[in-house]
């Protein structure tokens, strides 16, 4: 026994005691754990934390296409004023017609 856990090293995980629910139920449960007591999952948490990573690579790819849109949306007005600057130099007759 190590702090509440049995150690099986022959198969390189531990035994030990954890307070939560599973299938609905909640209470102390005896479950799988690394030699170092990190929760083993289950195929249930596997699934959900699956899920999440898949939820949150999706919201990155959100962000990433908005911050995209965003940015061309930044030089499209950013040449626009660009234009309006050369059009008024012209105009004053600081710059050439050639340059642009």
């Amino acid at each position: 026994m190590n702090e509440g856990s049995l150690l099986v090293p022959q198969i390189e995980l531990s035994l030990g005691l954890w307070q939560g629910s599973y299938n609905k139920r909640d209470r102390l449960w005896l479950r799988w754990m690394t030699l170092e007591g990190d929760l083993i999952p289950t195929l249930e948490e596997e699934a959900a934390a699956a899920k999440q990573r898949a939820t949150n690579a999706e919201q990155r790819a959100i962000n990433a296409e908005q911050e995209e849109a965003a940015a061309k949306q930044q030089a499209t007005e950013a040449k626009k004023q660009n234009d309006r600057l050369v059009a008024k130099l012209r105009e004053l007759g600081i710059i050439a017609e050639e340059f642009s």
